[in-house]
């Protein structure tokens, strides 16, 4: 704020030496022309006198002629004044001694004494030496020049003050929103990551940078909370697995079995080790890249098919889990069912809904529907399960937070946090509609890989 009211400082000052100077060079430009000007007017004057006086007092026709039509200036006189070699003056009429020593006795000389502007010039005849001169009162510099300084005084300094008030609105007008954003930004820390800047109070390039700003803590927020419940959805995710593993190889061990029991056990203890270490995977990517787009750990991926796997997934995991797919939508183009992004991570997101959708339902069934527009696929998981009290919508992306009527039914409130970290991480969005005892609806968008 310092600087900018420095950088303010000096533009104003700028513009106040700008402004000083170009009432200066108009006020010199006017004034030069106006003293050449009537300098050329009084010579044409001394060259008339001269010819009166150097004559006797008569002039030549074509100088009669132009006496009779040019008009006397204000306040005209001519003078002559002879003098010797030695510059002592012999006789003058009509010149004022006292500017004697301002005149040039060898040539022309302009001058101004006073108000009165003088044009002199020697001439010499018949062995004599002569000074004929012509003097005035310059009307556009006694009047017209004083009347154009004060009115440029004036305008300079109605200028400076226009310059003084246009630059404090500017200021105001552009430092009020900056304030504003700065106060808004100072509100926002690690514990309310999810507070964004208001852009409607922004516009033009403020607006630009509010929607910057928030995009920017759309990603810190994601990355923050994906890195403080790592611990924790390590542990819900890889619970299942490792529990299966080490459920299966102690019953293996609690007797003598034969070695088809065995080999069959083996089997097992190897399907859920693979599953738990695609789940690790997922995780440590997760972990690692947070919600910093990796274009290098993307791949174009089948969404149609990202949803079939999950549906594996889950009836592998518990085998009362029904799933009923609507593929009815589907776009002739298969294409357009492509999404640039992780298969691994989306699939873990998708079986975090649908499993949620078949744990919460009394016939424990999840609807799917798939379908694309343009340039985006949607996803659409519904349930008929206890659904979310309204109360508590606005809480469900905080992580280990229940909604108030799961009593009795196991969870550890992560799942939809980490689903919607996946979707914004490849770009998308998520919404979730609820109603108490009807059931919710999970609408998921993603960009498709091609644009359509």
């Amino acid at each position: 704020m310092h600087n900018y009211n420095k950088k303010l400082i000096y533009l104003i000052t700028i513009l106040v030496i700008y402004v000083c100077c170009f009432v200066g060079f108009i006020f010199y430009s006017i004034s030069n022309f106006a003293f050449r000007d009537f300098y050329k007017r009084l010579d044409l004057r001394r060259n008339i006198a001269a010819e009166k006086f150097l004559n006797n007092g008569s002039a030549d026709q074509n100088n009669q002629w132009s006496l009779e039509f040019i008009e006397n200036l204000d306040n005209q006189h001519e003078f002559l004044v002879e003098f010797d070699v030695a510059g002592n003056i012999v006789k003058s009429r009509g010149f004022n001694r006292k500017l004697w020593s301002k005149i040039d006795k060898k040539g022309v000389s302009n001058f101004k004494s006073d108000s009165q502007f003088y044009s002199t010039k020697f001439f010499e005849k018949d062995g004599r030496r002569y000074i004929i001169g012509a003097s005035a009162e310059n009307y556009f510099y006694t009047h017209h020049l004083a009347y154009l300084r004060n009115l440029l005084i004036i305008s300079l300094i109605l200028g400076i003050l226009f310059i003084l008030v246009v630059s404090v609105f500017m200021k105001s007008s552009f430092l009020k929103p900056i304030l504003t954003m700065m106060k808004e930004v100072q509100q926002i820390g690690s514990e309310n990551l999810h507070k964004r800047l208001d852009e409607v109070k922004y516009k033009g390039e403020l607006k630009d940078l509010a929607s910057t700003f928030n995009n920017m803590l759309t990603r810190l927020e994601t990355s923050f909370e994906t890195q403080k419940n790592f611990i924790s959805n390590a542990s819900h995710e890889l619970n299942t697995p490792l529990t299966s593993i080490i459920g299966q190889a102690d019953l293996a061990l609690s007797k003598e079995r034969s070695k088809e029991d065995y080999q069959k056990t083996l089997l097992k203890i190897i399907s859920s080790a693979e599953h738990l270490e695609k789940k690790t995977k997922a995780l440590l990517l997760l972990a690692r890249t947070g919600f910093v787009s990796n274009s290098s750990s993307f791949s174009p991926v089948r969404i149609d098919q990202i949803i079939m796997d999950a549906e594996l997934t889950i009836k592998a995991i518990n085998d009362k889990f029904r799933i009923v797919t609507d593929f009815d939508l589907l776009p002739d183009d298969s294409m357009r069912l492509k999404i640039n992004g992780n298969a691994i991570l989306l699939q873990l997101a998708l079986s975090n809904i649908i499993s949620n959708a078949c744990k919460y339902s009394s016939n424990r069934t999840a609807y799917i529907a798939l379908g694309a527009l343009a340039n985006k696929v949607f996803i659409l998981i519904k349930d008929e399960g206890i659904g979310i009290p309204s109360e508590d919508l606005e809480h469900i992306y905080d992580p280990y937070f229940r909604a108030s009527n799961t009593d009795g039914i196991d969870g550890y409130g992560i799942g939809l946090p980490l689903a919607r970290n996946i979707i914004k991480l490849h770009e998308g969005t998520l919404k979730v509609k609820s109603s108490v005892g009807k059931g919710t609806t999970v609408e998921i968008e993603l960009p498709t890989y091609l644009k359509f």
